[in-house]
């Protein structure tokens, strides 16, 4: 059985979604072979994201099903980062809900975030394994670019792609 977008609820990130987070994210690079050095695999911030998205002009949305964290996806002012650019950040979703519109739906919401604070550009990093990502963001309007932005430490994403907001 399928969920339904309209069975989705979204809301801001809380400190207790922290280790459903981390698993979300960890087993979703895992399933796509994307579990290497210099990705958010082995972040220790990827343990406590609640902490992480504190920082002014960032959010993170959770997506819930039955109470059950089943996505997410944020926004995320980058160190290095031109100061009108944020980083589109950890869009995670659990297989059994892919292709409902949960991850057009995340990063539209993310978007209108970004241009509301009066960010210019969105700026995000990926890897090839993920390729209905990629196809998603293309759709959105986000293009590559040939070298990565700001200081992420993810040398581990090798590519790279900015939307003008």
């Amino acid at each position: 059985m399928h969920a339904k977008l309209e069975e989705i609820i979204i809301r801001t990130i809380d400190k207790t979604d922290d280790e459903s987070l981390a698993k979300l994210i960890r087993s979703t690079l895992k399933e796509f072979g994307a579990n290497h050095p210099g990705t958010v695999y082995y972040d220790e911030s990827t343990d406590h994201l609640s902490d992480v998205f504190q920082t002014p002009r960032s959010i993170y949305y959770v997506a819930l099903l039955n109470n059950e964290i089943v996505g997410g996806g944020g926004i995320y002012p980058t160190e290095g980062l031109p100061v009108d650019t944020c980083e589109l950040v950890k869009m995670y979703i659990y297989p059994h809900v892919r292709g409902i519109g949960l991850g057009s739906l995340l990063i539209q919401k993310c978007i209108d975030y970004a241009k509301e604070i009066g960010f210019k550009n969105i700026y995000l990093e990926t890897m090839p394994e993920l390729k209905q990502a990629l196809k998603t963001y293309e759709k959105f309007g986000f293009e590559y670019i040939d070298h990565a932005l700001g200081n992420s430490g993810h040398f581990g994403c090798d590519l790279w792609m900015v939307k003008p907001l």
